[in-house]
C-alpha cells in the first residue's frame, strides 16, 4: 500500500453511520421556520453525531474530475441571486475534515479524483446543515459531481464511499427527486408529470430497485420534464449506492413544492 492509503486505515472504526438524500429546495428554507426545515431540525436531532459529514450536492459540477475538498476552513458560498439581504448574510463556519477528505481519495481508487481546497460549501450543503446542524461544529467535507460521468459510473463511484460510514461519516447527497425551475407555479397546483415521477421514484427507492432508478429516463415525458439537467438528481444515487441490507428506509418530507420540486427525502440507518 502507498502512504496515502493510510489516510483511512488510519481512521478509528464506529457503528454504522445513516447515510441521508436530502431535497433540498428554495435556499430559502435556511432561514425560514417551515415544515421543511422543522423536519431538518428533528432529523439532525435524531441522528448520533458524526464525525464528519461528507455532502455531495447537486451545486458543484465538474466536468472530466470528481474533486474532494480537502480544505480546513470551507468558506460558505452564496451561489443564488434575487433572494433578501438575510439569506446573503448566513454564513454556517463549520470546519473542514481534510484527514476525512483524505481518506475518501483514497478509497475512490478506481475514479479520477483529486483534492481542492478553492470551494467550500455551497447552498445544496450549508442551507439543509445550518437547520440540521446549527451549531456547525461538525467536520464537513464536499465532493463533487463530474458531469462528464453517467448515471451507472456515479454509482459506482458512489458504492466505494460505503465503508466511510463505518468511519463515522454521515453522508448526505443534497439534490432533487423533480427539480424543474422553469416550470415553478406559485398557484400551488402540482404538475402530473412531477407527480408521476416523484411517485415512480418513490416506489423504486422503497424496493430498492437500483435498475429502476437508473433507467428512470425510460418513463420519458415525466423523467424529460422533471429533470431538464441532470444535476439535481445525481446526488440521489450516492446515499443508494451506499445502502446496506440492515438499514431501514425512511421518507421524509415527501411533497412537491412549487409545482415542479419533488420535497421527498429519505434516512437510512
Amino acid at each position: 500500500m502507498t502512504s496515502l492509503s493510510n489516510a483511512f486505515s488510519n481512521l478509528s472504526s464506529t457503528p454504522r453511520m445513516p447515510a441521508l438524500f436530502v431535497g433540498h429546495g428554495s435556499p430559502m428554507n435556511a432561514i425560514l421556520d417551515n415544515e421543511y426545515s422543522r423536519s431538518w431540525r428533528k432529523i439532525g436531532e435524531s441522528l448520533p453525531t458524526p464525525k464528519a459529514i461528507l455532502c455531495v450536492s447537486a451545486h458543484w459540477m465538474t466536468r472530466g474530475t470528481t474533486l474532494v475538498h480537502i480544505g480546513r476552513n470551507p468558506k460558505t458560498i452564496h451561489d443564488f441571486g434575487g433572494f433578501p439581504p438575510e439569506l446573503f448574510a448566513q454564513q454556517y463556519n463549520a470546519p473542514g475534515a481534510p484527514d476525512f477528505a483524505q481518506a475518501t481519495i483514497d478509497l475512490l481508487q478506481e475514479s479520477h479524483v483529486e483534492g481542492d481546497d478553492r470551494w467550500g460549501l455551497d447552498h445544496g450543503a450549508w442551507s439543509v446543515l445550518i437547520q440540521m446542524f446549527p451549531r456547525a461544529d461538525i467536520p464537513v467535507f464536499q465532493l463533487s459531481l463530474d458531469l462528464s460521468k453517467g448515471l451507472a459510473d456515479h454509482f459506482k463511484l458512489a458504492a466505494e464511499l460505503r465503508a466511510l460510514r463505518e468511519k463515522g461519516v454521515l453522508i448526505i447527497g443534497s439534490g432533487n427527486i423533480v427539480h424543474n425551475l422553469r416550470a415553478l407555479n406559485f398557484d400551488g397546483q402540482v404538475f402530473d408529470w412531477a407527480v408521476e415521477f416523484d411517485r415512480y421514484m418513490a416506489d423504486a427507492i422503497e424496493a430498492r430497485d437500483v435498475g429502476k432508478v437508473l433507467d428512470a429516463g425510460s418513463i420519458g415525458r415525466a423523467a424529460a420534464l422533471s429533470h431538464p439537467t441532470v444535476e439535481h438528481f445525481l446526488p440521489l444515487l450516492y446515499p443508494l449506492a451506499v445502502m446496506d441490507k440492515a438499514d431501514d428506509l425512511s421518507f421524509f418530507n415527501d411533497t412537491i413544492d412549487l409545482g415542479s420540486i419533488s420535497m421527498r427525502s429519505f434516512v437510512l440507518s
